[in-house]
This record gives C-alpha cells, structure tokens and sequence, in this order.
C-alpha cells in the first residue's frame, strides 16, 4: 500500500513538473517573430564575410558618400534589432496579418512605438523587413522608417519635429557592393 501511495505521488509530482516546464517555455516563447535574433545572426554573417559598402548619410537634403568596410555591424544594425517586438509588456499589441509572401505586426497602441514590422519572405527566407516607428510627445514627434534587404540594402529614414525648432530629415542608405 505504501508503495502503490509513493509511486502515485511521484507519478503526479512528475506530471506537474512537466506542465510546469511547458508552461514556463510557452510563457518565454516569442510570440512574434524573433527580429532581435535574426540581426543577431546577420552581424555576425556580415562580421565574418565583412563586405564592401556604399554608404550615404544625408541630414536635410545634404549628403555624404563613402566606400567602407563596416567594423562593427551589430551597432550598424542596432537601430533595426532594437525594433524587436517581442517585449513581455508588447504581448497582445500586435494584430498579425499573413499573405503568401509577407507577414505583417501591426500596433495601434499608443504605448508601443513600433507601428509596423513587416517581413518579406521568398519561398520560407526572410527576404526583406520594413519597420515603422513613431514616438511621440508634448515636445516633439519622430517618425523612423528601416529597409533591410539581406545583402542588397539598409536604410533609415527619421523626421524629427521638435517644438520651437525647424523639422529635420536624416537618412542613412548603404548599398552593399
């Protein structure tokens, strides 16, 4: 009898321990996809394979061109990784829309500044992102624009408007060679 007892309980103390892991990975998943991973891994690729660039910075219209190695790609690709989606208090913000070749997070809530990430896949690759960014305040609005094409393009566009101060207009395009 005292068997069949402790053999029962460590049965349901293993079951529980179970769910519980199961519980605890579904808690951690990503419900989104993994943006901040994804740069990750192509700093890294891009680190190891340290293409020549053709790289445009502008501010209002004047702009500078240079033919460079980047060093540091993950501080390069920051501004795009840093748009993860995946934020424990983002959970729920998202409307996800799919079509054959795209896949679309789409936010309206005030406290999320990623407004949109889009992905553009070719066959089942990421094959393009677009991400919408807007921050805004009593003081000032920004509205930032990123593309990455893997191995083609990455650009950033930002307007700022500020309050007592004129608008101002940045982009930074680098085109790989």
């Amino acid at each position: 009898m005292k068997y069949n007892t402790l053999l029962a309980g460590s049965i349901l103390l293993f079951l529980l321990g179970c769910n519980a892991g199961t519980d605890e990975r579904q808690k951690n998943a990503s419900p989104y996809f993994d943006l901040k991973g994804y740069f990750e891994k192509e700093a890294n690729r891009l680190t190891k394979a340290s293409p020549a660039v053709r790289k445009t910075v502008g501010i209002n219209g004047f702009s500078e061109t240079k033919t460079l190695k980047i060093a540091d790609w993950k501080r390069e690709l920051s501004s795009i990784s840093n748009a993860d989606i995946n934020k424990a208090s983002w959970r729920g913000a998202f409307r996800i829309i799919r079509s054959e070749n795209k896949v679309m997070y789409r936010s309206d809530d005030r406290k999320v500044p990623v407004k949109e990430l889009c992905i553009f896949y070719r066959d089942t690759i990421a094959s393009g992102f677009l991400v919408l960014i807007r921050n805004s305040n009593a003081l000032y609005t920004s509205t930032d624009s990123l593309i990455y094409y893997p191995d083609s393009l990455y650009r950033i566009k930002k307007n700022q408007q500020i309050k007592l101060l004129s608008e101002k207009n940045y982009e930074i395009t680098i085109k790989f060679r």
